[in-house]
């Protein structure tokens, strides 16, 4: 309802109902409202000299106003304020006044009128109680004042009473619709919540799986090529070709192992409250907060492996250059497991793209941060010459690792026609 006890949202008379059962009592209350005055309008106009029928057809109206008690609950106590001198309006004073205290009319206007009505029942008992009875004086204010105060005081208190209990359970009302909205709302975030989380852990896995498997099996595909060059012209080339084919695929299968052993084990505490805890941002090109890798950073390679790693490229044929500038320090698994990667990417994708080209691989050890760097020359071969597929995710993927430990990565063609993928990242 309104400041005016009007109902918000309904147009107008008749239909300012909420619900039908408030009409079907409104319209009782009317009905009674209208006969008591009507009878009591007899009585007025034998007093006033007037015709009976005009004193029914006025009670009957008046009465009839308490149809309106929900829409104008002012109007109604204001009507029966008016025909209290009349004597008439007893059921239409009553409700009028618990209809208006339980409104939504601000509580000066309600203590207004209730002071209104209350002086006015007052001096109407008062003067039919001096003129019909002689008493004394006392009694006769005393018992005006009684009967002034049961009719106003009581619907007043009863009205405040329902009005703040009503509003006290649309309050309630509301705060469970919020906190339904807001439950909801967590739901959606956590469901949001969760697929990024198996999103991201695919994304891990799918680059993790690309990373070990890719390099190890590239070389082998390169020694394959090799030994079936020269099986036939040098057995014992041919020979140290299939043991290198050999050993990398023993490597392979044992770091498969490793890595599905990791997927199958229970995942550690510290993995489990990051999964609790909010969605990590995602940027163009990848998330750009720490990433964890699978199995935890202590299970992955190292810095120190960087040596064998291209030894086992110059097996396979590449003439590659380790260049390493600055002094070596213990660095965060992260860092070093992430520095490996890169490098082994970028050796895996110099056998792809551009067999027989020179490599450079520059590892720089610097305050506050390492930095690697593998770039080769011209291709002097046929291009992918040993048919290795490629899927286009090992650029991607260094990106992936780089930016997610807040390092720098850049990667294309050099202007001698080679290419130069160059990472830098941060230390903790």
């Amino acid at each position: 309802m309104t400041s005016t006890g009007e109902v918000e949202g309904r147009a107008g008379p008749p239909l300012w109902w909420v619900r039908r059962r408030d009409a079907v009592v409104d319209l009782a209350l009317a009905a009674a409202s209208a006969a008591e005055c009507a009878w009591e309008g007899i009585r007025f106009a034998h007093e006033a000299g007037i015709p009976v029928a005009a004193g029914v057809l006025f009670g009957t109206a008046v009465g009839a106003t308490l149809v309106l008690r929900r829409r104008w609950p002012i109007a109604v106590v204001l009507v029966g304020i008016a025909v209290a001198p009349a004597e008439m309006g007893f059921l239409l004073s009553v409700a009028g006044m618990y209809s208006l205290a339980s409104s939504e009319v601000p509580r000066r206007i309600i203590a207004a009128l209730a002071s209104m009505s209350l002086v006015a029942t007052f001096v109407v008992m008062y003067l039919k109680t001096r003129g019909d009875v002689e008493a004394d004086p006392a009694l006769v204010v005393s018992l005006s004042g009684f009967v002034a105060v049961a009719l106003t005081v009581p619907p007043m208190l009863l009205g405040l009473y329902i009005g703040a209990r009503r509003r006290l359970m649309e309050s309630l009302q509301e705060r469970a619709d919020s906190l339904e909205r807001e439950l909801s709302l967590l739901a959606d975030r956590a469901e949001e919540r969760a697929e990024w989380a198996r999103t991201e852990e695919r994304t891990r896995i799918a680059r993790e799986m690309h990373d070990v498997v890719a390099h190890r099996v590239s070389l082998m595909v390169v020694h394959a090529a090799a030994l079936e060059a020269v099986a036939a012209k040098d057995p014992a080339r041919a020979a140290k070709n299939a043991a290198l084919v050999g050993d990398m695929g023993r490597q392979a299968l044992t770091e498969l192992r490793e890595m599905l052993g990791v997927l199958r084990s229970a995942p550690p505490k510290a993995a489990v409250a990051a999964a609790a805890a909010p969605a990590v941002p995602v940027g163009p090109v990848g998330p750009v907060g720490p990433v964890a890798l699978v199995g935890g950073a202590d299970e992955g390679p190292s810095l120190e492996e960087l040596e064998a790693l291209v030894g086992q490229s110059r097996a396979a044929g590449m003439a590659v250059e380790m260049v390493v500038q600055g002094e070596g320090a213990a660095y965060a698994a992260e860092v070093e497991q992430t520095a490996y990667r890169v490098v082994q990417e970028a050796l895996t994708n110099c056998h792809k793209h551009a067999p027989g080209a020179r490599v450079v691989v520059r590892l720089a050890h610097r305050d506050g941060e390492v930095a690697m760097q593998v770039e080769n020359g011209p291709c002097e071969g046929a291009a992918d010459g040993v048919g290795l597929p490629s899927g286009g995710n090992g650029l991607v993927g260094m990106r992936e690792r780089v930016l997610g430990l807040g390092g720098v990565f850049v990667s294309g063609p050099t202007d001698a026609g080679g290419f130069r993928v160059s990472a830098v990242l941060p230390l903790p």
